[in-house]
């Protein structure tokens, strides 16, 4: 089934020589029939649809992606991603579960280094003192482990991952069968590795960006725009895929979320966004930089009108709760592993039993603390108020009770209490505004 799985993948990238936009419907034909249990019918349906509609933002977007994407990229997106990452990894993660008894993510994020060449306002990432490290026989090691399970996408985030950048690349040489990603500042993008990627083909990083040149450089420091539109547009030269990632909080909702923002980062070539809100994380976290609940729900609107008229894939992490029925974390979609290798259920949950060093990817899984987030899960019938922490504090406050998970800050340990305490009043007025909305269908 596999070489009639690759015969059929390798007749549809052919197709894509000669008038791609016309033979693609047709070609999605064939996706179904590789979608041997019927998980990805629907949405394969919808794109076909849309593709046949020469106004709709989807063919706009998918024209863009093959004029403007070198065809290896293309390709490697649609092998490791699309057919390996997603149809491929059902069977082997339904019977990993089954026999396992744990969840199988469908990604591993990675900080393959604490150290970072920026000092975000903000940001734990800035705070720490002596730099960790994840060896590249780890992080070769978590990729071996997770693929028996069914897991082929990886994104790595820090710190600036981009700091181990020639591991990262060795990483992805040595995976050709899974799909990387990485959340970088950009500043140590150049010629050499964009050359790089191009002859890994398999690794697409988004660029961290807070609006304008006055908003990102008030967070990142002054240079740190210039430096990602810098990194933007080599790039683009280099016809390799990329996107950006924005924290949007209570000074910069707006700007992020406007017309201007989004289409000038279109233009420069950007294919997918990451929207994260602002979690107030660490010692030195500012609650004042939390969202207020209208530009919380400005946000949810604006992602909403971005994907029917924009060609752009854009991502809402904390407002998608509706789409994905409550958190991704602790293993159900998504897991984090930090720079000392501590096993975290979420990138802004600092808490552990387990460490990658010293025990299996699939010992981690099976972690007190991810079976308590199982246990409960999903945190609120209101799925547009997923989080345990933003939206349902006194839920996490239970888990790592539960679970006797300690902190696994890098600078200071920060009790659940008091990491709680920060977002009790956001939660609370979030709340009446989520139920609004989540009522109003």
């Amino acid at each position: 089934m596999n070489k009639i799985k690759r015969s059929l993948v390798n007749r549809f990238l052919g197709f894509l020589s000669d008038k791609p936009i016309e033979r693609i419907p047709a070609m999605l034909d064939v996706l179904t029939m590789l979608d041997t249990k019927s998980a990805y019918t629907k949405p394969i349906s919808v794109i076909r649809d849309a593709l046949r509609d020469e106004k709709s933002v989807w063919r706009n977007f998918i024209g863009g992606v093959l004029d403007e994407i070198d065809a290896r990229c293309v390709r490697k997106f649609l092998e490791c991603f699309v057919v390996n990452g997603n149809m491929e990894r059902n069977e082997i993660k339904h019977k990993a579960e089954k026999e396992h008894g744990c969840l199988v993510p469908w990604a591993i994020l990675l900080d393959p280094t604490s150290a970072c060449n920026l000092k975000c306002t903000g940001c734990w990432a800035a705070q720490y003192g002596e730099n960790h490290n994840l060896s590249f026989e780890t992080l070769d090691s978590i990729c071996s482990q997770g693929k028996k399970l069914g897991i082929f996408f990886y994104i790595f985030s820090g710190g600036e991952p981009l700091v181990r950048r020639d591991d990262i690349i060795k990483l992805c040489k040595t995976h050709q069968d899974c799909y990387f990603s990485a959340f970088t500042n950009g500043a140590l993008v150049d010629e050499d590795f964009c050359r790089e990627m191009l002859l890994a083909a398999n690794f697409a990083p988004a660029f961290s960006i807070e609006g304008d040149e006055t908003a990102t450089d008030m967070r990142r420091g002054e240079g740190a725009y210039a430096k990602v539109l810098a990194a933007m547009e080599m790039m683009r030269a280099h016809k390799l895929p990329f996107g950006y990632s924005t924290c949007y909080h209570s000074h910069n909702t707006e700007a992020v979320a406007s017309d201007a923002f989004v289409d000038d980062m279109i233009a420069r070539g950007c294919r997918f966004s990451w929207n994260f809100t602002y979690m107030p994380v660490g010692r030195d976290a500012k609650p004042e930089l939390l969202a207020t609940p209208e530009q919380r729900e400005h946000m949810y609107r604006r992602i909403r009108e971005i994907r029917v008229t924009k060609p752009i894939f854009a991502m809402d992490f904390w407002n998608d709760g509706e789409h994905t029925k409550g958190c991704i974390a602790a293993g159900r979609n998504y897991l984090h592993i930090n720079a000392a290798g501590d096993v975290e259920p979420c990138a802004f949950i600092h808490y552990a039993n387990y460490n990658i060093n010293e025990v299996s990817l699939l010992e981690a899984l099976k972690s007190p603390i991810f079976a308590a987030y199982r246990k409960r899960h999903p945190f609120n019938e209101n799925h547009l108020r997923p989080c345990p922490l933003l939206d349902n504090p006194e839920m996490l406050r239970e888990i790592i009770e539960e679970s006797g998970a300690h902190s696994t800050d890098l600078e200071a340990p920060e009790d659940v209490g008091r990491l709680c305490s920060k977002t009790a009043d956001i939660a609370s007025a979030w709340a009446k505004c989520a139920d609004r909305l989540w009522n109003a269908g």
